[in-house]
């Protein structure tokens, strides 16, 4: 089952069941996150929560996100509200990458990066029994909600970026019960959207590299995730295809586990606040970056999986400065 959030013609949030040309409305539902609180108080699993609501003929899907009407398919009505966050290094062959990036000049074949020393304990220790703690992934703060692009929007590029960097990756989408536990309603295509140039001049940087712009969606998958999945990513320049490429992702092509990484997450106390949104990229092994392609402003970004219905598309502009330096006030 696959579920969209987006505006009516009157400008009102609607939640529909992706079911064929037309979406079908879950009648008086206005988001995806209600609904999942709902079926948390009612002791429910999300589908039945679905299945549960009445549902009338919408308007056709197409139509839609030609519009720029679909919203991303979880948000919370205060962006402050939303976390959204990511793990790296968590694909297999996702180091080799990353490995070169980070290496600075000659290096000792016995001496590895932290890089490569972090996915090996993801190799040894990623994947532990459930229940279990396994080894501790890399983990990145992007921002709050109000850094989230709708599918098929531009992601305003700061004036100061130095690369334009799709990550083709899946996201976790995830409510905070009135509990104060963790609640997962399912997945969604990611593009995560980071500075490579930024990050390869030093590790250290790769915080500041993060802080970009990003979306997820246009649907939300609910349920269970395959284990081997296999996408393509896409870049179109002037309505031609740039350059593509194969990403896999799922479980057998990770070395962590999903239950690890959420473990992982999750575990700090100020993540599990009643009420909150958390949106998780889990990592990819594919940038076209690695390829020598450099991205511009005017370009548009394609992700597409099969399994996860409608691609996820987006664009690039370069967006004005907010400040400059000097630009802060004393008071």
């Amino acid at each position: 089952m696959r579920l969209i959030q987006f505006e009516n013609e009157q400008g009102h949030r609607q939640v529909g069941v992706v079911a064929g040309e037309r979406i079908e409305v879950l009648a008086g539902v206005g988001s995806t996150r209600e609904l999942a609180l709902e079926a948390i108080r009612g002791q429910r699993s999300l589908g039945e929560q679905i299945q549960m609501a009445e549902r009338q003929p919408g308007p056709r899907y197409r139509d839609l996100l030609e519009a720029g009407h679909v919203l991303p398919p979880l948000d919370h009505s205060d962006a402050a509200h939303c976390l959204v966050s990511g793990t790296g290094l968590t694909h297999l062959g996702s180091a080799a990458t990353r490995d070169k990036m980070h290496q600075q000049g000659e290096q000792d074949d016995a001496k590895l990066t932290d890089s490569m020393q972090m996915f090996r304990w993801g190799i040894q220790g990623g994947r532990p029994q459930s229940g279990n703690v396994g080894a501790q992934p890399e983990w990145f703060y992007k921002g709050d909600g109000s850094i989230v692009v709708r599918p098929g929007g531009d992601f305003p590029a700061p004036e100061f970026a130095e690369d334009y960097g799709e990550e083709p990756e899946l996201t976790g989408l995830y409510v905070i019960g009135e509990d104060g536990r963790p609640y997962r309603l399912g997945f969604a295509l990611g593009n995560e959207f980071s500075d490579h140039v930024l990050e390869r001049k030093n590790y250290l940087y790769l915080a500041h590299s993060k802080l970009r712009y990003c979306s997820f969606g246009p649907e939300l998958r609910v349920g269970s995730l395959p284990a081997h999945l296999a996408g393509i990513s896409r870049i179109r320049r002037g309505g031609e295809v740039l350059w593509e490429k194969e990403f896999l992702s799922g479980e057998e092509n990770m070395c962590h586990s999903l239950e690890n990484l959420e473990y992982h997450h999750f575990k700090y106390a100020q993540f599990l606040r009643p009420g909150d949104v958390h949106v998780h990229f889990f990592g990819t092994a594919t940038l076209s970056f690695a390829d020598g392609i450099k991205a511009q402003p005017g370009d548009q970004f394609e992700v597409s999986l099969d399994e996860f219905g409608a691609p996820l598309r987006n664009g690039i502009s370069v967006c004005q400065p907010g400040i400059s330096p000097g630009g802060v006030t004393p008071l």
